[in-house]
């Protein structure tokens, strides 16, 4: 189980995070969702650890001043201090907001950086990646770069999978695409799921496509929590069904 208890995170004097709290449990969907800057990529750079390398780095070149404040536990042990890339090596592993795949490696070299952390494994999660999104079979030797966003969205979810994760973080998902695109990244998340019982925690404004097959959901507005429960108890929420399905 992976949980986040009371997080607060300030950029110089404003509030990103406030004593937010979060629990992920085994093989679970955990959504996090809510609007433009609500806070939802700050929670998923803190949980994966990416938030102390931008402290550390505004810091170096005495720029923002960022704190951060709360714990996350992952498996009973405490990880808050842990380096991001310490807790990819634990299994918890983002997949980014907007892909931010190596434009100019091919499909293939993309997949294989993922597999950085697993080399052992690399050619059954390599099977297994394609399999899920056969689409990119066609373009392994293509680079990254000229693929569509729906491709791009494939490649960068088959990259995190390419490093046998625990907890498997993903960053805006539907972001920028098409409905057919977005069917086919929510069924990944399904068939993830089902096969691999992976931990998915996905962070996503555009949340209709999503509610329906979470286990447990978060609302985030304005840096808090605000409303939480399983993904039936959310879809019957009228503030919920107004919000995001527009009813």
């Amino acid at each position: 189980m992976l949980e986040a208890k009371d997080l607060m995170v300030f950029y110089e004097n404003m509030l990103s995070l406030n004593n937010v709290s979060i629990k992920a449990e085994k093989g679970n969907i955990v959504g996090i969702f809510g609007s433009n800057s609500a806070g939802k990529s700050t929670l998923m750079y803190t949980i994966s650890g990416i938030i102390l390398d931008i402290k550390k780095k505004e810091e170096m070149k005495g720029g923002e001043r960022i704190s951060i404040f709360g714990s996350i536990t992952f498996e009973n042990e405490d990880i808050t201090n842990t380096p991001p890339y310490e807790r990819a090596r634990k299994g918890i592993v983002l997949c980014p907001e907007r892909r931010r795949i190596f434009p100019e490696s091919s499909v293939l070299e993309n997949l294989k950086i993922g597999a950085y952390l697993d080399k052992k494994n690399e050619k059954k999660n390599l099977e297994y990646v394609l399999n899920l999104f056969p689409r990119l079979k066609d373009h392994l030797k293509r680079q990254g770069g000229f693929l569509s966003g729906g491709e791009q969205q494939m490649l960068a979810i088959g990259r995190a999978l390419m490093a046998s994760p625990t907890v498997l973080l993903l960053d805006e998902p539907l972001l920028g695409l098409s409905p057919f695109y977005q069917k086919i990244v929510v069924n990944a998340i399904k068939e993830i799921k089902s096969t691999k019982n992976i931990t998915i925690i996905v962070a996503e404004q555009y949340a209709r496509p999503i509610i329906p097959v979470i286990d447990y959901g978060y609302i985030i507005e304005n840096g808090s929590n605000v409303l939480e429960g399983t993904g039936e108890e959310l879809l019957n929420n009228p503030d919920v069904k107004t919000a995001y399905f527009g009813v």
